[in-house]
């Protein structure tokens, strides 16, 4: 069986490998992509996700040593069965209700408050520049209305968590995928109140307060800044949890 990959095209970086391996890895701890599965060829995944060989490649590679896939030589490359028991995991798997949500809304308080602090202190230029990208594609969704700008939202966190230097950060969030954004899990016309630029907007804001606070490095402000940004999604969830039938969710 081999399953689809996202048809739009990742929009070009100097981090397309991590998006690649962020894109394929998501598929695989979903379920999308089952063990035994054969990924699409090296061709394939250049066309579907607009990136050149040599990031397919290097791509396959971290997923090989993550071991996720195996390459058979003249065959293709294949998932593998999960090791769960070899390396530490969070499991975020397709069907998690509103409550996981919430639950992983209070985990990722504590977590990225810290690493909001972290990063004020040891982002590199070139975090800051990843950062401010998506922030602009972020804002580029909510000017052109074309759609609730997830891809950009997770690119913004992973690389704040990347600027952190401690690899842990990233590989946690990485390994929650699109689950961080609580959107993907509920209906964003719910979570805004049928105001979906006015709620996206709010969220930009909050963003745009944390970068502001990493760039001048001010590790508290940064703190306060994450910390209010993911206790109103929290907030927001439960409200948009509240709206919704008890089998809605």
């Amino acid at each position: 069986m081999s399953s689809a990959l996202a048809s739009g095209a990742l929009r070009r970086s100097r981090n397309l490998t991590e998006e690649v391996v962020s894109e394929l890895s998501e598929r695989i701890r979903s379920g999308a992509l089952q063990p035994g599965d054969k990924l699409p060829t090296e061709s394939e995944i250049m066309a579907q996700l607009g990136v050149s060989r040599t990031v397919v490649r290097e791509s396959i590679s971290r997923l090989q040593a993550a071991k996720l896939v195996q390459t058979r030589h003249g065959i293709g490359t294949f998932v593998l069965e999960s090791t769960d028991h070899d390396r530490f995991q969070i499991e975020a798997a397709g069907d998690l209700t509103v409550r996981d949500v919430m639950a992983i809304l209070e985990l990722r308080i504590s977590l990225e408050a810290e690493a909001a602090g972290l990063a004020a202190m040891r982002r590199s230029d070139e975090n800051l520049a990843q950062m401010r990208h998506a922030l602009g594609e972020f804002e580029r969704h909510i000017t052109q209305g074309t759609g609730n700008a997830v891809a950009a939202d997770v690119a913004f966190h992973l690389e704040l968590a990347k600027a952190t230097g401690n690899r842990y950060f990233h590989s946690i969030l990485s390994q929650l995928g699109n689950t961080i954004i609580p959107r993907t899990r509920v209906n964003s016309a719910a979570l805004a109140h049928n105001d979906p630029a006015g709620y996206l907007d709010r969220v930009n804001r909050e963003h745009e307060d944390i970068y502001d606070a990493i760039e001048r490095r001010d590790p508290e402000a940064a703190r306060a800044a994450m910390r209010m940004h993911l206790s109103n999604s929290r907030e927001r969830l439960r409200r948009a949890q509240e709206l919704k039938a008890p089998d809605a969710v």
